[in-house]
């Protein structure tokens, strides 16, 4: 039974490291059928829009997407294409791995975690934003719920379970922050508690930035807040190598997205230098949540191979090779 996903082809680099996930997937023989649909720039020059209504038709009727990265135009609107595809599908769950690869720049190995941070609620939904008249005083409301909280922790439990970890670390500031981080906080106790087989460990933030760097081994699964997880999943990228290889699937009930996460380096655009594997890690989350794990495994071990050998890999991992000539040496490795 073949099954059809959105496909977004994204400003800047998008389009190439789309074209070279593409072509791999087809080589893994996934049956997989593609809609094209436009977003960012793109749209914006097509349709007079960021986001066509065409767009949210096609992801609401397929259910799956995969996006290279967009860009939103600087001035008035939404803040983010990407905040508002997550608040329109209600995408509460951002799941973010970070594993290390060979011959990177990492500064560490055998680091295998993964982050699971709350999409749709937080300092993001900046409610009642405000700059005074003066221009002195900026003001930017928080709102956490405890149907959010509970979410997004059974979500990294859940995922805990199905994955054979461990360990679920819960990252707040409720000892600053005592309303909006601290109801996160009891939430997690709440639903930790119902999940007596997995380890359960609160951090504050401050600490949990400095020991991600110094013992970054003691993690396994993370799950926080909105603006605490953007940054700590950046920061777990960072460990790895960089943004080049992070990944980021974006799940709700009904609709999940998955993407490369880093931007659309419009620098380099065209000129066949953007490293593919972050879409094609996004690709195998997205073949994961689509019944295919034995896909996705073979996606990610013909990666680790290709990185091994050191094959036409791209300029940012020490190579010499072409967007799609690394494509090319994963997909024969397939």
């Amino acid at each position: 039974m073949t099954q059809t996903i959105t496909v977004i082809r994204g400003d800047g680099i998008g389009p190439e490291i789309m074209d070279a996930t593409l072509f791999v997937l087809d080589k893994l023989g996934t049956g997989l059928q593609y809609e094209f649909a436009d977003a960012g720039l793109a749209a914006l020059e097509k349709h007079g829009e960021l986001i066509p209504a065409s767009t949210l038709e096609s992801i609401t009727k397929n259910k799956v997407a995969l996006k290279s990265p967009l860009t939103t135009p600087v001035g008035g609107g939404f803040s983010s294409i990407n905040v508002a595809l997550r608040r329109q599908f209600d995408l509460y769950a951002n799941v973010r791995p970070a594993i290390s690869f060979p011959n990177t720049k990492s500064r560490y190995e055998n680091i295998n975690m993964i982050t699971v941070r709350e999409n749709t609620e937080g300092a993001y939904l900046a409610e009642g934003q405000e700059v005074s008249a003066d221009g002195e005083t900026a003001f930017s409301g928080t709102r956490i719920t405890r149907k959010g909280s509970e979410r997004i922790v059974r979500y990294a439990f859940e995922l805990a379970k199905s994955t054979g970890r461990k360990k679920v670390t819960a990252v707040h500031k409720a000892n600053i922050i005592k309303s909006t981080s601290g109801l996160f906080l009891d939430v997690a106790r709440e639903v930790a508690a119902k999940y007596p087989e997995i380890e359960f460990q609160e951090m504050i933030v401050d600490n949990a930035c400095m020991q991600l760097v110094m013992r970054p081994e003691q993690f396994d699964i993370i799950v926080t807040t909105n603006l605490f997880g953007d940054i700590i999943s950046d920061l777990c990228a960072g460990l790895v190598g960089g943004l080049g290889l992070a990944p980021g699937a974006n799940i709700g009930a009904d609709a999940a997205i998955f993407e490369a996460v880093h931007g659309t380096a419009p620098d380099i655009a065209g000129q066949g230098k953007a490293n593919p594997v972050a879409l094609m890690l996004g690709a195998a989350q997205m073949l994961d949540h689509v019944g295919q794990p034995e896909n996705a495994e073979r996606l990610r071990k013909a990666i680790v191979a290709t990185m091994e050998a050191k094959d036409s890999l791209t300029g940012d991992l020490g190579g010499n090779g072409t967007t799609m000539s690394f494509a090319e040496a994963i997909a024969s490795r397939v």
